[in-house]
């Protein structure tokens, strides 16, 4: 992806699984709920994205303007970056971990802007901040929301409910686990604590139990996106690529092999 011409990043919208679809971007997703009454919108995107984000929401036959809610999974540029826009123009009410919320209004330079040869010039002010064992309700859904702290303060992993042909399978998704917000070098560059280490090992470790059928990548590599279309592809008329109850523990295992290694190559 180009930093500074975050467009080149377009993707296709797809449908995940029951009401859940994706609408964003190659690089940073975002993903859209049909809740029964009103939209809801994971992520949003980087500020330049936001245009074709609403493009594909009409391509799959919403309107953006019911957009009632914007929930984010941490603060970041290409998480949140087209949120003040998109709140402007539905009046969606926004969500963000708590631990974030000094990023997103901008008294924090850690949006990780600067970092990506840009700028963060559209903070905006969360509705509502995020707490560790919350479960939010909109319309017909309810998200049950777990802590996992350490590629940001306020990274929030999130585990609901999707219903397909019949049947209920719960989804989650883990909101951030890049380890480059957690290197030595950013770190002392914004006089961080090295403690969101110890943080994001431990989330790892809480959330792993947890049971997921359908795993939601907070970026598509997470959980293989490109590879389940492809499959989807092959076989249109086969089972959903996206429901693997495997995937999840899987995936965390290997980010905490992952995460063993980076920290040895930047130990203190």
């Amino acid at each position: 992806m180009d930093a500074l011409h975050p467009w080149t990043e377009y993707k296709a919208p797809f449908h995940v699984c029951g009401n859940l679809w994706h609408v964003g971007g190659t690089c940073s997703p975002s993903y859209l709920f049909d809740t029964g009454d009103g939209l809801l919108l994971l992520d949003t995107g980087f500020p330049k994205t936001g245009y074709f984000l609403i493009q594909n929401i009409h391509e799959i036959g919403r309107d953006p303007r019911d957009i009632r809610w914007i929930l984010h999974s941490h603060g970041h540029f290409d998480h949140f970056g087209s949120t003040r826009a998109l709140a402007a123009l539905t009046g969606a009410k926004t969500y963000i971990g708590e631990g974030d919320r000094d990023i997103a209004n901008g008294k924090l330079p850690l949006s990780w802007a600067a970092e990506l040869g840009s700028a963060y010039d559209e903070p905006f002010e969360p509705d509502v901040l995020i707490r560790d064992g919350d479960v939010l309700t909109f319309g017909k859904m309810s998200f049950r929301c777990v802590a996992a702290p350490g590629h940001t303060p306020g990274v929030m992993a999130y585990f609901f409910d999707l219903e397909e042909n019949g049947r209920t399978y719960r989804a989650g998704m883990h909101g951030g686990v890049g380890f480059n917000s957690m290197s030595l070098k950013f770190l002392k560059k914004y006089g961080l604590s090295a403690d969101c280490r110890r943080q994001f090992s431990e989330g790892l470790a809480k959330l792993k139990n947890e049971r997921v059928d359908v795993f939601v990548g907070n970026h598509l590599w997470n959980n293989r996106t490109d590879e389940k279309l492809a499959e989807r592809a092959k076989n249109p008329s086969g089972p959903n690529p996206f429901v693997d109850p495997s995937e999840w523990r899987r995936f965390l295992e290997k980010t905490e092999a992952d995460f063993r290694a980076f920290l040895e190559q930047d130990s203190l």
